[in-house]
């Protein structure tokens, strides 16, 4: 009984970091104009549509973030090896990996703005200078989050993953918590916010994002201003519900059936979630379709 109580407090801690590590994440990525939406940034030139926005995507979130976690994991587990204190070697190992984000967004901005000089996109020193330093700070609170849950799954609950392959697997979910949640806050809410709801993205739009704020020309602060509210926190929240109810099931139901039973709850866990998905679908689309062109072509 004491292991199982022990276990459950591990597992509250270890969400309440996902949920930071999810919001840091996706903030992050919007700012940065990381993951799906920036196509359309990358595109924006082209179609002649000039703009302030940091572009900085080298990788989807899942990829890049599987990186960076697994090299703070992997700097940290190195520190511990040398007998630094846990939280001196989380904290050591992220701003080495930070810095090796900051590379990577330096010279994916520069050289994807400069390959598209033929188009009149010129790069912004101003914007390179402040976006990079906000990214690479909302970059350590994900990481950080993430290399402390991989060492409190490591150390307190015993998992015998080692913490830099803990650290690839939990960096590539929090990346694709990121993406699938808080993106389409950022791509169609917030680059597409001439369009209707729920319309998609035209062809004959392609590349008009908005590019102007509420006062002057928009940068990709104003992006995460806008987005971090909502969809930095639906993120937090689909980080942190998929690290604790794993952990959950895990503490709870590892012992039933030889740990068939952590597997037995994890499937109807997934089947709940996908009844629950598919009726929030349906009464959307009742409430606020039809989507499409039908309904202009029926007014």
């Amino acid at each position: 009984m004491e292991h199982i109580v022990f276990g459950i407090g591990i597992t509250a801690l270890t969400g309440a970091l996902a949920t930071v590590a999810g919001a840091a994440e996706d903030t992050e990525s919007n700012i940065g104009s990381q993951g799906d939406p920036n196509s359309q940034v990358q595109l924006a030139p082209q179609m002649g549509f000039l703009h302030r926005i940091f572009n900085k995507a080298v990788a989807g979130e899942p990829p890049a973030y599987g990186l960076w976690c697994c090299l703070g994991a992997g700097l940290a587990w190195a520190f511990m090896a040398m007998q630094f204190n846990a939280v001196l070697a989380i904290v050591l190992g992220s701003v080495l990996a930070v810095f090796v984000q900051g590379v990577y967004a330096t010279t994916a901005y520069v050289g994807r703005t400069a390959s598209l000089s033929k188009f009149g996109q010129p790069i912004y020193v101003d914007i390179l200078k402040s976006m990079t330093t906000v990214t690479m700070a909302h970059a350590f609170i994900a990481i950080f989050a993430t290399v402390a849950i991989c060492q409190l799954i490591n150390g307190a609950l015993g998992h015998p993953f080692p913490l830099p392959l803990l650290g690839l697997v939990w960096g590539i979910a929090l990346g694709a918590a990121g993406s699938a949640t808080g993106n389409p806050y950022y791509g169609k809410e917030r680059q597409y916010q001439n369009q209707k709801f729920g319309a998609g993205v035209p062809i004959s739009a392609s590349g008009n994002i908005v590019r102007y704020a509420e006062a002057g020309e928009r940068n990709s602060i104003d992006n995460g201003w806008f987005t971090a509210k909502i969809g930095g926190s639906a993120s937090g929240i689909c980080f942190g519900m998929i690290v604790f109810l794993e952990l959950w099931r895990t503490v709870l139901f590892e012992q039933v059936a030889a740990g068939w039973g952590a597997i037995v709850v994890g499937v109807l866990m997934i089947l709940v979630f996908t009844v629950i998905d598919r009726y929030i679908e349906v009464w959307a689309r009742k409430t606020y379709g039809p989507y499409t062109e039908a309904k202009e072509a029926s007014s």
